[in-house]
């Protein structure tokens, strides 16, 4: 055991909690794993953590049993709320619990920098979630680094490289300000109920600046205008973009007859300079 709670299966009897689809819940009950996914977000001790969706807390225990110096937790299910709170009566004064929509919560008003993201996430609001993490109006961010279970399809297309059918939009935008990387993959078998698909955890570490210089919504909106359309040929899927697209493609070192999946993003952020002139 990690801590002298009850095992979270009897949690789940004892507040009668069932996995709610609505809600995108598939609870892990296995508290070495839960542990190990916390370890995976790096030294806790001196940092505060914001964990989305906790559910019956099974993260929030690994969290805290690592050395969270203190844990945010924001949860939408209010059946979850007197689980999450027999964990704050375990360790005083280091779990605060919001009831509450992550999409419509500013958390930063009660947590100190500095500050890292742990989560099981919801699949239901998974992705936009980061894409807000990684789209901030200033950077760096507030975060240092995120820690996130996504259903591995997601995983995948975060981690993707040049060439690949994931490659996209989500490689693009994680991958210009961030490292990231696949630290675990999970079975459907360690969640209550399985879900139809794998899971894995990805890391993803703020890095100081972008990789590579860019406006951050030329760029966005040149790789959005691309993958669209990632069929055409480039030449074709941008001409709304610039009448002149083919010589700003061929000044950024892009064929303009390659296809969004296969230009690095070293090149999108040439392009995206060359459409900003």
């Amino acid at each position: 055991m990690i801590d002298n709670l009850p095992p979270l299966r009897q949690i789940l009897d004892d507040h009668d909690l069932q996995a709610r689809k609505s809600m995108g819940q598939n609870f892990l009950l296995d508290l070495n794993l839960t542990a190990k996914i916390a370890r995976q977000a790096g030294d806790l001790a001196d940092c505060d953590v914001l964990e989305i969706g906790p559910g019956p807390g099974g993260l929030t225990r690994g969290l805290l049993a690592e050395g969270a110096r203190h844990v945010l937790a924001i949860e939408k299910d209010r059946r979850c709320l007197p689980a999450l709170s027999q964990i704050a009566d375990a360790y005083p004064g280091r779990l605060t619990v919001i009831d509450g929509d992550a999409l419509e919560i500013n958390p930063l008003a009660h947590l100190t920098p500095p500050i890292r993201v742990a989560a099981n996430l919801p699949y239901n609001i998974g992705t936009e979630l980061l894409v807000r993490w990684l789209t901030p109006p200033d950077w760096p961010p507030f975060w240092q680094s995120l820690t996130l279970m996504f259903q591995r399809e997601v995983a995948e297309r975060i981690v993707a490289k040049p060439g690949s059918k994931a490659y996209g939009r989500l490689a693009l935008l994680a991958q210009w300000r961030a490292d990231a990387r696949i630290v675990m993959n999970l079975p459907p078998e360690a969640f209550t109920p399985p879900p139809k698909v794998s899971s894995a955890v990805v890391h993803l570490t703020a890095l100081p600046k972008p990789k590579f210089e860019a406006d951050a919504a030329v760029l966005s909106r040149v790789v959005a205008t691309a993958f669209n359309q990632r069929r055409k040929m480039l030449r074709s899927a941008l001409k709304g973009i610039a009448p002149d697209i083919e010589d700003r493609l061929l000044a950024a070192g892009i064929k303009p007859t390659e296809r969004a999946e296969q230009v690095p993003l070293e090149a999108f952020c040439a392009l995206a300079r060359e459409v900003a002139k």
